[in-house]
């Protein structure tokens, strides 16, 4: 077993770090940010939601009324660029965890009956499809030792956050990407 985790190194802020490893519902909400921000703004966000909204919790997000958690979103500086998509999109992944998983996020993994299970969860939350899903199952395993069974070949093939482990991983993890999207713009693929 690994050791604990205290800290996931995706934003540079130790308290935002620590959070992400501590609330599984604050890992959540950041992979549903990280999209079209940099990896430290959208693993900001659960640390600075938390803050506006005196708490993480899936059912006090899930009964906000849309328009206080999207004022919540908006209040400057924005937790997103696209703030009014992200608040609906949190506050429907806070209303799967609290009414499929009790409240709990972490019931996720812990009542998914093998890593395929686990992946097909996970796909079905909103904001995390195909590519985040593998994701998440590769931080759960390599730094929370959430290993079910086939978990390895549910893993993606390309370097993802699950491979970062230090400040120096991140800024590689981070080069690498922007390279494999400037090859793709210069073949004429999708970025």
């Amino acid at each position: 077993m690994p050791e604990p985790v205290t800290s996931l190194p995706f934003t540079g802020n130790p308290e935002a770090d620590a959070l992400l490893a501590s609330s599984p519902l604050a890992l959540l909400v950041g992979f549903a940010l990280d999209q079209q921000v940099a990896v430290q703004k959208a693993f900001s966000g659960p640390l600075e939601l938390a803050r506006r909204l005196g708490g993480l919790d899936a059912v006090a997000v899930a009964g906000l009324p849309p328009e206080d958690l999207e004022t919540a979103f908006r209040t400057p500086p924005a937790l997103h660029r696209f703030p009014g998509m992200m608040a609906g999109r949190v506050q429907a992944l806070c209303a799967v965890v609290a009414s499929e998983y009790g409240n709990d996020a972490s019931g996720i993994w812990t009542g998914a009956s093998d890593a395929r299970d686990l992946r097909a969860r996970l796909r079905a939350l909103p904001g995390i499809g195909e590519a985040k899903s593998a994701t998440v199952i590769g931080v759960l395993a390599r730094r929370f030792g959430v290993r079910p069974a086939g978990w390895e070949a549910q893993l993606p093939a390309e370097p993802t956050l699950a491979d970062v482990d230090s400040a120096e991983a991140l800024a590689a993890y981070q080069a690498g990407k922007r390279a494999r999207k400037a090859e793709g713009r210069a073949a004429g693929g999708r970025p």
